[in-house]
């Protein structure tokens, strides 16, 4: 966070299309013109486009280094919105998909050790990092769970790296011994996960006493949230556009900012992509989103405008 990266939309075609576990299918997406795609890190992930207008996100989950496609692994959500089940339907070899990105709010850091854990489809983002983490030599381990063997998406690739790879199926196991891989806090270590919302509240707990700023995690959905601190309407100045508006109660900044005819990149609405981010120039904002670290929020220097409001009765924006 803190910086506002610029997106691409792209419209990519099918090259590939494969199922590397139960109920998950892999995309691997071109430039029709055999053009390169725009560069990327470890835990980046771009938006699928839909027809409805709407925007899902995935994970990039291939080689950084491979700038001639972008991989994808979407998991059918049966009971989700329609997006990955417009996927797994729709998007055959040689279709066309509209994307943007990549954004990157998962990104990695440099450390001298890394536990990584995933669990089911929440190893996409962590597939290439492991894989820069094995090529600058850093000490390192994978804790990934699962359901089942069969549900395990790219399970015998990670196999490749060896011992430090743990891949605990649920059905065999139980659930994953996090107190085995928590239990000793390390300064020298960061932690990073990715996966469902129960294991990501475990991890929290399992990793409360590891120093500010060890955990790294990547939501599906947002954080529960109590009522806003301020239920009152208040004032954003949108200082690039000379324009002032009012957000009520029942309305997001984004909504309003949308009404007054300025264009925002957006795409969740819930505060878990990062497409929204927005410089603040003054006032004091309230956090709502599910993605900044407490340290982020603190220093308040961007904000998540479809969801996050206003603690004072005046924001300014650079918008």
């Amino acid at each position: 966070m803190g910086s506002i990266a610029e997106e691409v939309d792209l419209e990519l075609v099918v090259a590939a299309r494969r199922q590397p576990a139960e109920g998950v299918v892999e995309l691997e997406l071109c430039d029709p013109s055999g053009a390169e795609l725009p560069a990327w890190e470890p835990g980046a992930h771009i938006d699928v486009l839909l027809p409805d207008g709407s925007a899902r996100q995935y994970s990039l989950c291939g080689d950084p280094a491979e700038r001639g496609a972008w991989r994808l692994g979407v998991l059918l959500e049966r009971e989700g919105k329609g997006g990955s089940r417009h996927i797994h339907e729709d998007l055959h070899e040689g279709a066309t998909v509209a994307t943007r990105g990549p954004r990157n709010n998962f990104g990695l850091l440099p450390a001298a050790r890394y536990v990584f854990i995933a669990g089911g489809i929440g190893v996409t983002p962590i597939v290439p990092m492991v894989a820069a983490a094995a090529r600058a030599g850093a000490d390192w381990t994978l804790l990934y769970g699962g359901r089942s063997p069969g549900t395990m998406a790219f399970r015998e690739e990670l196999a490749g790296h060896g011992e430090r790879v743990a891949i605990r199926p649920e059905d065999e196991h139980g659930l994953l011994d996090l107190a085995a891989a928590l239990g000793t806090r390390r300064g020298d270590t960061l932690i990073y996960c990715c996966g469902p919302a129960p294991l990501l509240e475990a991890v929290e707990r399992a990793a409360a006493d590891w120093p500010e700023g060890a955990l790294h995690l990547e939501r599906f959905t947002p954080k529960e949230m109590e009522a806003p601190e301020n239920e009152d309407s208040f004032e954003v100045e949108l200082r690039a556009s000379g324009l002032t508006v009012t957000v009520p109660p029942d309305k997001s900044i984004l909504e309003c900012v949308d009404e007054a005819g300025i264009y925002t990149v957006s795409s969740c609405q819930e505060g878990t992509c990062g497409s929204c981010e927005t410089v603040v120039l003054e006032g004091t904002p309230e956090h709502r989103d599910s993605l900044m670290t407490p340290a982020e929020q603190e220093a308040s220097e961007t904000m998540m405008i479809c969801v996050s409001r206003s603690r004072c009765p005046r924001l300014v924006l650079d918008l």
